[in-house]
Parts: structure tokens; sequence; C-alpha cells
């Protein structure tokens, strides 16, 4: 496993990220123990997840997830120093006014609710998970730099930030002596390359890690047309998809079969091939997947191949505003 940094930190993370969601939902506890065994087997350090997890399609479960976690971790208190374990707050948690976003008094909250869900009395990288409009940076930076000096959280990320948010953010954190954010984390695949235009040019200037979620473009590049449909490939959304997307999906399959890769090993490839990008997320649901995924790792595609991909799935061609301006 090859280590990298976390953005401009000094925190060493693997390349590939182990995302949670599935676990609760469509993955049994038991199942889920099975998953991070084996990621640590594999030299996987870097877990992912965020409160709303196991809730998202059922509020009932709202911070399953994080107990899932949490319950393995205590199976094992030598795990907790083996992972750089990664959660998120802004999403609904209650029916209450604040139990969500960014004020000072939800994100004290839930850091705490968090760290008792998980077991553990820090967590090493803590993420907004959306931008709150209505909330000031003042607010925000004052509460993570207290749970920070409480030693609660280590590093801060955002998630589906826009570039102009990372850049406020950042200059703010720089006028009150504050690391500000160290990652952000975006949806980034092959079907979805929007980031290139703005977020990624911004990661770069402010040294932020990029962590990309959905990097198999939410299955819909994991050989979805000969695949049997199981699990959340049932979803409507995703065949409606499959659908529009047809003759992309066609042409990218068979040139998967001709360079002899599965889809989903080249998605991950080509995410990875990406300079600023720190490790991408996978959500495995069976140890099986886990396994395929961390083949991405040693697939280096060539530029002829990376140049049939931009064809299939073009991006905007470069970053703004020369994508649309020059």
């Amino acid at each position: 496993m090859e280590y990298v940094n976390l953005g401009r930190s000094g925190l060493k993370v693997s390349r590939l990220c182990l995302g949670t969601m599935n676990f609760g939902p469509y993955t049994t506890e038991a199942d889920s123990f099975k998953i991070m065994n084996r990621a640590l087997e594999l030299g996987i350090n870097f877990f992912d997840t965020a409160n709303v997890y196991g809730g998202i399609e059922n509020p009932s479960g709202l911070g399953d997830t994080e107990k899932i976690i949490g319950n393995w971790l205590t199976e094992d208190k030598s795990r907790r120093d083996k992972i750089v374990l990664a959660t998120k707050v802004y999403g609904r948690m209650g029916t209450a006014p604040n139990q969500s976003k960014l004020s000072a008094y939800h994100i004290r909250k839930a850091c705490e609710d968090s760290l008792k869900r998980m077991k553990t009395d820090h967590i090493d990288l803590y993420q907004m998970h959306h931008i709150d409009r209505e909330t000031p940076w003042e607010e925000i930076f004052q509460a993570m730099e207290q749970l920070v000096r409480e030693g609660k959280i280590t590093y801060l990320g955002s998630s589906n930030f826009a570039a102009w948010n990372i850049a406020e953010a950042q200059m703010t954190a720089k006028q009150r002596n504050f690391l500000g954010l160290m990652s952000e984390q975006s949806i980034y695949s092959l079907r979805n390359r929007n980031i290139e235009l703005e977020v990624i040019p911004a990661c770069k200037h402010f040294g932020l890690g990029l962590i990309p979620w959905s990097p198999l473009g939410g299955g819909i590049l994991c050989g979805v047309l000969e695949k049997s449909k199981e699990g959340r490939r049932t979803r409507e959304p995703l065949q409606k998809s499959v659908e529009k997307l047809r003759p992309q999906l066609e042409a990218y399959e068979k040139l998967c079969k001709e360079i002899n890769l599965a889809p989903a090993d080249v998605a991950l490839a080509w995410v990875l091939s990406n300079r600023v990008v720190t490790a991408p997320i996978i959500g495995p649901r069976t140890v099986e997947q886990l396994e395929q995924n961390v083949k991405s790792l040693d697939i280096k595609l060539d530029t002829e191949t990376l140049k049939m991909l931009d064809e299939i799935w073009p991006g905007p061609g470069n970053q703004a505003p020369e994508a649309y301006a020059w």
C-alpha cells in the first residue's frame, strides 16, 4: 500500500479510503467487521463515515454506521491507533431546529454524539458535509478551534464545497491563525468531471487533499451493462442513468474489454492518475469487492487509453476560465 500526505499536512493516509455508507443499510455489522479487518490487512488506514450514514434512506437508522465502527473499535482497542478516522457534520440528526447545519451549537453537539457512537475520544478528520450559507465563518471556526483545543478533532475538512467556498474558508482561517481546511471531499469520476473547472485548481492552490466520492459513478462505471441487478444497482435513478448513458457505457465497457481490465478498476485507476487526488473513497459491500478495488492501485493507464477515456467521458477540457472563455 502506498501512503501520501493529506494535502499540505504531515498526516499519512492510504491511497484508497474505505467508505462506510453501506455499513448498516446494505452490509450487516458482522460483514462490516470483516471488511474493516481486511482493509487493515491490505494496508488501508483511511476510514470515512458521516453521522447521517445509516439513516439516509431510513431516518430511524441515523448514526448506525458510526455505531458499527464504534463496536469494531471496541472489539480490539489497538485498532484505533492504526486508522485515520474521518466523519462529517451538517446533516439533519433530528427534528429540532438546531439539529443540522453548522451553527456552533450543532457542531459541538454533533461532535460529542459522533464520539460517543464511535466510542473514541477524538476524530482525526472532521469534515463539513456541505456549505452552510446561513452561518458565518467566524462562528464555524470558533467552534472548530475549540474542538481542536479540547483534543476532540485534529484536522478539519470540507465536502461538496464550491471553489469560492474553499477560498473564503481559507482566507478567514488565515486571519485567525488557524490551519483551516486540509481536504475537500467532492463527487468526481469519469462520469462527473465538473470539479475540474474550479474545485481541483482551488485544492491545488490552497494545499487541500482531494478525496473523491463516488469514483465509480454511483455504480454506473462497474460494468453495469453486464452485471446482474443487485443491492444499490436496483435503485430507479441508477436504472434511468443506464438508459440515458447507454451509448457511452457501451463504448466504455468495450474499451475495458479491449485492454483486459475490469470497468471498476479502470474507473479507479483514472481517478488515481490525477496528481491532486489523495485517495478516492471506495464503498464495498463485501470483502470480495474490497479486494477487487485494491487491484486498481497497480494499474497505470497509458496515454492512449487516457485519451480514449476522454473521448468517451469528456470533461470541461481545462480549468476555468480557459475551458469556456479562451
